[in-house]
C-alpha cells in the first residue's frame, strides 16, 4: 500500500502536489475551526434563534451580560483560575526537581520513584476519582481549593516528572559537573545550571499544566460542591430537566476560551521549543 501511495505521489506534478497539500490543510483547519466558530455564533444569538441559520438573524450580547452578572459563574471563573494557577506552580516545582533526580541521580530511590510514577501513569485517571473522594471526605478537603489542586498536582506529577526526565536526559551535564568541581552543591548546580538550561521545557510544561487544570471536568464534577464550583461544571449545569440553555452555555464557553487562547497564543513558541529538547 505504501508503494502505491508513493507511486501516486510521484506521478503528480509539483503544482498538483502543492494544490493537494493546500486543500488538505484547508479541510483540516476547517474541521478544527468549525466547532469554535459555531460556539461563537451561538453565543451571540437570542434563545429563540439558536436553532436557525438564515439571513436576517438578530445578534445580541445579552448572553454575555447574563453570564457576567451571574455571581456563581463569575465565582467559577475565579475558582478555576486559582486552582489552575496554584496547581501549575506547585506541579512545576515538584516535577522539575523530580525529573532532575530521575535523570541525574542513579540508585534504588530513583528507580523506585520512577517505577511508582510510571505505574500510576498507566492507571486511568477515572479510577482515581472514587478513592480521592473518600480521602477528601475523611480529611475535610472535599469542596475546597486544597482538595482540588492536590488532585491536579497528583496527576501532573505522574505525567510531567516522566517528561522532565526526558528533557534533562537531553541536556549535556558537563556544565553541571564543572559547577560541582567549582564548589557548587548538587542543589546549586541544579538551580544555577540545570534549571536555566531547561527553561523552554519548563515553560512548555507550565502551559500544558495550566490548560489541563483549566479544562478538567471529571475531578471538578466529583470533588466540588456549592462552595468551589469550577467553570466546566457550571457550563454543564445549563442542561436541566427544563431544557438546554445553549446560548448561555455558548457564551460561558467563549469566555472560558479567552484566557486559554491568550495563554496558548503567547506560550506556543515556548511549547514548541520545549518539546524539541
Amino acid at each position: 500500500m505504501n508503494g502505491i501511495q508513493r507511486g501516486f505521489a510521484a506521478a503528480l506534478a509539483p503544482g498538483a502536489r502543492k494544490i493537494t497539500f493546500i486543500c488538505g490543510m484547508m479541510i483540516t483547519c476547517f474541521l478544527f475551526a468549525f466547532p469554535v466558530l459555531w460556539i461563537i455564533l451561538t453565543s451571540i444569538k437570542p434563545q429563540a434563534d439558536i436553532y436557525y441559520v438564515y439571513k436576517g438573524t438578530d445578534f445580541t450580547l445579552d448572553n454575555f451580560v447574563q453570564v457576567l452578572v451571574n455571581p456563581r459563574i463569575v465565582q467559577a471563573f475565579v475558582n478555576s483560575a486559582v486552582v489552575a494557577t496554584t496547581a501549575t506552580v506547585v506541579s512545576i516545582i515538584v516535577t522539575v526537581s523530580s525529573g532532575y533526580m530521575l535523570s541525574r541521580i542513579k540508585g534504588p530511590i530513583s528507580r523506585t520513584w520512577f517505577g511508582a510514577i510510571y505505574a500510576m501513569r498507566c492507571v486511568p485517571f477515572v479510577t482515581w476519582v472514587l478513592p480521592l473522594y473518600f480521602v477528601e471526605q475523611q480529611y475535610g478537603l472535599y469542596d475546597t481549593y486544597t482538595g482540588l489542586f492536590l488532585a491536579h498536582v497528583a496527576v501532573h506529577i505522574c505525567f510531567f516528572s516522566w517528561l522532565m526526565k526526558g528533557f534533562f536526559d537531553g541536556i549535556d551535564p558537563s556544565m553541571e559537573y564543572a559547577a560541582l568541581i567549582d564548589g557548587c552543591t548538587r542543589w546549586g548546580a541544579f538551580l544555577r545550571v540545570a534549571v536555566p538550561s531547561a527553561l523552554p521545557a519548563i515553560s512548555a510544561l507550565a502551559v500544558l499544566s495550566w490548560l489541563f487544570s483549566w479544562n478538567e471536568f471529571l475531578f471538578a464534577l466529583i470533588l466540588t460542591g456549592q462552595h468551589t464550583p469550577l467553570t466546566t461544571v457550571v457550563m454543564a449545569q445549563f442542561v436541566s430537566e427544563m431544557g438546554m440553555q445553549w446560548n448561555l452555555m455558548a457564551a460561558t464557553a467563549v469566555l472560558a476560551l479567552v484566557p486559554a487562547f491568550l495563554l496558548t497564543l503567547f506560550g506556543q513558541k515556548y511549547v514548541i521549543r520545549g518539546l524539541k529538547i
